[in-house]
């Protein structure tokens, strides 16, 4: 099948840039999508970070990313180097980034952190090798964007900020992964553009993405 209507929707697709400053630190994320395997139905691919004290976002469902470093040339590298270090996986081999979704400034705790986060959507076909950083990494989990796009799989919940209850947030449940925060944001995008774009029978399982 021609993945045409998936690479056109977003190549189509304009994100929104945040001018950054010198104040502001950038950080990419790799936002990696693959043919379940049998169903050949689209899957998006998570991690839940290691549990840490001094990490803002311990325990949370994210894509492989991180900051921006000094020898990376540009975000996209960086978006490159964070998943092999994260997980192994080096993109190099599947091409440049299909798409971009918009910035997003970073959040922690209810607090605006400066920071601008760039995300990178990938391609990527079969079954690849995944070895997570156990530093970095507590698991991956890949989730169809099926499940995703449903609104009766939409939910809520109350996070805790020292030991009190906050205004309830989006999220998807998926098993025992909560999708929330930024990454649900990116994912609402992502969703969005496709449909948008025509790519509906790609999403709902009902073409192979490969």
């Amino acid at each position: 099948m021609s993945l045409d209507p998936l690479r056109d929707a977003l190549a189509a697709h304009r994100p929104l840039p945040i001018p950054t400053g010198a104040i502001l630190r950038r950080a990419a994320v790799a936002a990696i999508l693959r043919p379940a395997p049998g169903s050949g139905a689209p899957e998006l691919l998570f991690i839940r970070r290691a549990a840490q004290e001094r990490d803002r976002w311990s325990g949370h469902m994210a894509f492989p990313g991180g900051r921006v470093d000094p020898e990376d040339p540009h975000p996209e590298a960086a978006a490159q180097r964070e998943t092999r270090e994260e997980l192994g996986l080096d993109l190099a081999p599947w091409g440049p980034p299909v798409g971009r979704l918009s910035e997003v400034m970073a959040r922690a705790r209810g607090r605006v952190i400066p920071m601008v986060i760039s995300p990178f959507v990938y391609l990527i076909d079969g079954d690849p090798a995944l070895t997570p950083n156990p530093a970095e990494v507590a698991v991956t989990v890949w989730i169809p964007l099926d499940f995703l796009m449903r609104p009766e799989n939409r939910t809520s919940f109350k996070p805790q900020l020292m030991g009190t209850r906050l205004v309830p947030l989006p999220c998807y449940d998926y098993g025992p992964y909560r999708v929330w925060g930024l990454t649900l944001a990116m994912v609402d995008e992502l969703v969005k553009v496709l449909r948008a774009g025509g790519a509906g029978a790609i999403l709902s399982g009902t073409a192979p993405l490969w």
